[in-house]
């Protein structure tokens, strides 16, 4: 049940944010909120990371549907006991479905969190894939241990 919650609110802030930004932004306007290091800039990304693979949209969409398949299985055989993987699980999850949303609605993603230090623009989705991410293989590691193996 925690899987299905925090998705749903990964899912309904990015959807959320993504239509406040294509609402009341124009395609391509940046907005500072902090001058040269983090604006919003609304674009759109049909492709995945970095704009990689263009247009690739039914490519992305099975991608996405047999990781959130495998991100369901695996949390659903994971103990209780490890809140941190599934945490992680459940950022991924929420992140997954925030994109796959936009690529079936319109086959972009909606982007707009841009650091200017950094090349790509991003959205909260994509924030709560990484973040999932790293929870996620730092609590293996902390519960594994170094040089262990897990049985």
């Amino acid at each position: 049940m925690r899987l299905i919650a925090i998705a749903t609110l990964v899912v309904l802030i990015d959807q959320w944010t993504k239509h406040l930004v294509s609402t009341k932004m124009e395609l391509g306007q940046s907005i500072a909120l902090i001058e040269n290091f983090l604006h919003f800039t609304y674009v759109r990304n049909p492709g995945a990371a970095f704009g990689m693979l263009p247009y690739q949209t039914v490519f992305f969409i099975a991608v996405t549907v047999i990781v959130a398949a495998a991100i369901i299985y695996f949390y659903r055989i994971l103990e209780e006991k490890h809140f941190w993987l599934r945490l992680g699980l459940a950022l991924m999850l929420g992140g997954a479905a925030g994109n796959l949303i936009d690529r079936l609605r319109s086959g972009y993603v909606v982007d707009f969190i841009d650091f200017k230090i950094w090349p790509p623009v991003f959205n909260i989705a994509d924030s709560a894939i990484v973040v999932g991410v790293a929870i996620f293989i730092i609590s293996f590691w902390r519960e594994q241990g170094p040089g262990e193996e897990r049985s």
